[in-house]
């Protein structure tokens, strides 16, 4: 056996316990884990490792079961040949990973001259502090530390990023708990000893709705006659129809709102936010849109009636990550990870009413995992 062998021997070998760590890949099946976005023969576990197959290509990914907010992971993976993909962190359920959380680069090349593209980048931001990657069949290994707003990536022990993500003008605004994931853009990238320590959670945010029990937070505030408006909690998701609007029962004014949209072709509605709870006919309020017509005037994302936001990639069936920070005059909407509209001159600063719109009668919104965070 030479030398390369020998270290291949031992690589295999289980990874010894280490206190406070937990494995998250059990070596001989995919056990917490599911494929996203591709066939199911785009991930496979073959002799303690976690492969990537070439049906892997982009977009398809390998998501966790369960959905973390700060922790240290590390992992060794090996390379040989081309090898281009990622480890996700704080991935949404529906929406793009790398926009929507956070991608750390893996790509073999070993640049004099680091980039945003590079291995160990925070993808496609922030270049590593150097590249120090082993590419010529051989095992490297990668520590990710996550703890608000610090994240800390070390490549075969050596620190290469040291990014303080509140004070990034992207970063900032990034998803701050999510799930873990594995890209590889169809490349054999392999993983293995991938194990996790979990460190204190630090966001707080309440339910507005996840589950049918939620629906009592909630009152109709608006309701056409000619087409009565229809809210139903249909297990985790709330669908809506008809003309009106649905309120909170408390009132915000510093926030900050996540929740999933889903809805028909060319469907109307929105959210409404300082609101007096009356719905459209309320003097006093604002409404984010919900209008997936590329063309039209206020289409979704735009503070109607004040400013048009840069029409999001959305298409009409599909989940979409909303994302609604409000703070002051400010008022910033992202769509899938990318900032939309960024407005700074509100008027209103009084608390009011979060509201849920349906303005198209016989076409359908749904909304799931509703979340608010005061400020």
């Amino acid at each position: 056996m030479n030398r390369r062998e020998f270290l291949g021997a031992l690589a295999a070998l289980p990874f010894p316990a280490e206190p406070g760590f937990t494995a998250l890949f059990d070596g001989t099946s995919l056990a917490g884990w599911s494929v996203q976005d591709g066939p199911e023969s785009a991930f496979y576990a073959d002799k303690g490792d976690m492969v990537a197959h070439a049906s892997s290509e982009y977009p398809a990914w390998l998501r966790s079961a369960a959905r973390y907010e700060n922790f240290e992971l590390r992992s060794d993976f090996f390379l040989r040949g081309w090898i281009d993909g990622g480890v996700y962190l704080h991935a949404p359920e529906h929406g793009r990973a790398s926009w929507c959380g956070f991608k750390i680069n893996i790509f073999h090349q070993r640049d004099e001259r680091p980039a945003a593209n590079s291995m160990g980048a925070i993808f496609p931001l922030i270049a590593p502090a150097k590249v120090n990657v082993r590419n010529q069949g051989e095992w490297n290994s990668l520590r990710i530390l996550m703890d608000w707003p610090a994240l800390r990536v070390w490549v075969n022990d050596e620190q290469v990023q040291d990014a303080n993500c509140e004070a990034h003008p992207e970063l900032r605004h990034r998803l701050r708990s999510g799930y873990l994931g594995l890209v590889a853009l169809g490349y054999p990238l392999r993983l293995r000893n991938l194990r996790m320590r979990e460190l204190p959670p630090k966001e707080r945010w309440e339910a507005l709705y996840e589950k049918p029990e939620d629906f009592g937070k909630w009152f109709l505030s608006e309701n056409s006659e000619r087409a009565p408006a229809r809210f139903v909690p249909a297990g985790g998701v709330l669908w809506a129809d008809g003309s009106g609007s649905l309120a909170t029962k408390e009132k915000y004014r510093d926030f900050e709102l996540h929740l999933y949209v889903r809805h028909a072709r060319h469907h109307n509605g929105g959210i409404l936010f300082r609101s007096e709870g009356r719905g459209l006919p309320g003097k006093r309020r604002y409404e984010i849109q919900l209008h997936d017509v590329e063309e039209a005037h206020f289409p979704t994302g735009s503070l109607y009636s004040f400013e048009r936001a840069k029409y999001p990639r959305i298409e009409a069936g599909k989940w979409f990550l909303v994302q609604l920070r409000v703070e002051g005059k400010r008022c910033l909407v992202r769509i899938d990870g990318e900032t939309v509209l960024d407005y700074d001159k509100l008027e209103n600063l009084e608390e009011g009413h979060l509201e849920l719109q349906a303005h198209a009668p016989g076409r359908w919104t749904e909304f799931k995992q509703v979340r608010v965070k005061r400020l």
